[in-house]
């Protein structure tokens, strides 16, 4: 008689190291948007993602390496989700550019360029991609408003309108500035509409 190996439920190594790898970089960015730098820890972040911090520094050899990469990440899947945004009107995309600055990733992203500005070993690897999703997120922006940037002023428009979006994202930080900023969210489409036709 042979040997029966039992049947397993289990996921491949390679499946469950991707959803590891996933569930750390998540939590990376609450544990950024809610505890900031200095409470974000590889500790704090592993248990948040129920994974030893042995698992956790596999995956990511250093803090900065976690962080980073987790911003990232989380940039990526907006990116993803604005290009397949359905164009219903620049009000809309200006919205929706808005919402990238006012949630947990900008959040997130904040407390990662504040980190790197008293960082040396962090500096570099942020702002380096503080300008990769810079470009992207212009890129993007570009595409979904339809702005032909042959046009004179078109790129400082659309450039004009993402820094404005920061700015309501940094007014957001403190307190919850929902109703204005949808007075000057309606403007912006406005004035973009103008602009840009």
């Amino acid at each position: 008689m042979g040997v029966v190996t039992p049947p397993t439920d289990r996921t491949p190594k390679q499946d469950r190291s991707r959803a590891t790898r996933r569930r750390l970089l998540e939590a990376a960015v609450a544990c950024l948007a809610e505890h900031g730098w200095a409470g974000s820890t590889v500790s704090v972040v592993a248990e948040r993602a129920g994974v030893s911090r042995g698992a956790a520094q596999h995956h990511f050899p250093t803090r900065e390496d976690l962080f980073t990469a987790a911003v990232e990440y989380v940039a990526e899947e907006r990116s993803a989700a604005l290009r397949t945004l359905p164009v219903q009107g620049r009000a809309a995309v200006v919205a929706a550019l808005v919402d990238l600055y006012t949630g947990p990733l900008f959040r997130a992203a904040l407390q990662l360029w504040v980190a790197a500005s008293n960082e040396a070993s962090l500096h570099p690897r942020v702002s380096e991609l503080e300008a990769r999703v810079g470009r992207e997120t212009h890129r993007i922006a570009v595409e979904l408003l339809k702005a032909d940037e042959s046009r004179p002023g078109t790129r400082e428009t659309v450039q004009g309108l993402l820094d404005m979006a920061r700015g309501l994202g940094l007014a957001n930080v403190l307190t919850d500035d929902t109703v204005r900023r949808q007075r000057v969210v309606a403007q912006w489409a406005a004035l973009l509409d103008d602009a840009l036709d």
